[in-house]
């Protein structure tokens, strides 16, 4: 059995390594089929300056205050996306020249370029990013000295930095240039525009955050060429760990339903011991104890051997950490109880459950409960009659050194008394 599976998880691998061999030359992992997050929220603060369609004798600090843009952006895949974005943009004179005040609000739909991940910046860094932007809009500028808005198209390109955080936030920069069309009035809006078709330039130079929505570890921002093969690398890790026989029974764990089945029990195809009654103990096991301690053995001389060994501690059933399913390899602990009992059918037992000292003394008596009430149940279900044996919750047992891992598994048991 163990061959055969063997001989057809190599076949397995083997045909599954020349189809990948085949198949690289012509088709590679594609970032498409990786799951990430695609949609953004930006906000950015700074300073504004406009270049041109200032009147005469009117102008701006070099870095005049104040400028805001707010944007959301969806990525199509790691390397282009689109967003909308709201900017608004305040214009004030600077110091010793002729007060005036106005206000730009535009919005633009703009394509992004993730220059970073275009140019392979995971080959070096996973904190900076570059993101080139620009597209199309209009804007309204208003102001004291004209009445109503002045409303404008306008053309917006710009680059941003980036600089990690978090896989949910990130620092940004940005430059954007912003020139408009058929704009009425100059920025500080005291007078009419005469420069023909394009008309303002503006720049705006602002730092804000990028916060990152969605239910995935990454966003697209950051996906790069090596997050292809992860899911590959994955997949290739599961065939590798599901070739290894943990429990020695000869089935590769990859087909074994019964990983941990006991050393030395027959198991059948799918890994698990052969127990034809369904009474939870491997047939071999039983077969062993009827001819050790059945009917047809010497009952009457084993007997009083028996009781000693079971009473005296002996026999017991083994749990893992919070569990209350006997572990496979302690079943034999069980069997033993259930054959003495066949072979004596005026003798009772009682079943006593046990508990490490982790957790609250509460939980850990219910805890030493449930695993007796598991353990008679396989003593009933092997026909042992479910009046004969009572259930006693001893909870925590502490005998050992509650922090040796080693000693607590020796605790976490049930053990048997027969009268």
């Amino acid at each position: 059995m163990k061959n055969t599976l063997l001989l057809v998880s190599l076949l397995t691998l083997s045909f599954t390594a020349n189809a990948q061999d085949v198949a690289t030359t012509t088709v590679n992992p594609s970032i498409d089929n990786l799951a990430y997050n695609k949609w953004s929220i930006e906000l950015n603060g700074g300073v504004n300056k406009p270049i041109r369609t200032i009147s005469p004798g009117y102008s701006t600090a070099s870095l005049n205050l104040f400028h805001a843009d707010l944007g959301a952006r969806y990525m199509f895949n790691p390397k282009f996306g689109l967003k909308l974005d709201f900017g608004y943009d305040k214009f004030k004179e600077r110091n010793d020249t002729p007060s005036f005040e106005s206000t730009q609000l535009r919005t633009s739909i703009q394509g992004v370029i993730n220059a970073g991940r275009a140019l392979n910046f995971e080959d070096w860094t996973n904190t900076f990013g570059l993101l080139f932007h620009g597209g199309f809009g209009v804007s309204q500028l208003t102001s004291d000295d004209f009445h109503g808005q002045d409303y404008a198209g306008n053309g917006i390109i710009g680059v941003t930095g980036q600089i990690k955080l978090s896989d949910r936030a990130v620092l940004t920069g940005d430059l954007t240039g912003i020139i408009t069309t058929r704009q009425n009035y100059n920025f500080d809006g005291m007078s009419l525009t005469n420069t023909g078709t394009l008309d303002g330039l503006l720049l705006n130079a602002s730092v804000g955050l990028t916060f990152y929505l969605g239910k995935n570890a990454k966003h697209a921002d950051w996906v790069g060429e090596t997050d292809k093969y992860e899911g590959l690398e994955k997949r290739v890790q599961l065939i590798e760990d599901g070739l290894l026989d943990t429990d020695k029974d000869g089935v590769a764990d990859l087909y074994d339903l019964e990983p941990n089945s006991i050393a030395g029990v027959a198991v059948n195809t799918k890994g698990q011991s052969i127990d034809t009654n369904q009474n939870g103990v491997p047939d071999e096991l039983e077969s062993y104890l009827e001819k050790t301690y059945g009917q047809n053995g010497n009952a009457t001389t084993n007997n009083n051997s028996i009781e000693e060994l079971i009473n005296g501690g002996y026999v017991n059933v083994y749990f893992d950490f919070n569990s209350s399913k006997p572990t496979n390899a302690s079943l034999p602990g069980v069997a033993f109880l259930v054959k003495y009992l066949q072979s004596n059918p005026s003798k009772n037992a009682d079943i006593i459950g046990y508990a490490d000292e982790i957790g609250s003394s509460n939980y850990n008596t219910e805890l030493s409960r449930k695993r007796a009430e598991a353990v008679k149940q396989i003593a009933t279900n092997a026909g042992i009659d479910a009046s004969r044996l009572n259930v006693i919750a001893n909870g925590e047992d502490a005998s050992v050194n509650k922090n040796s891992k080693e000693a607590r598994q020796i605790v976490r048991r049930v053990t048997f008394q027969v009268k």
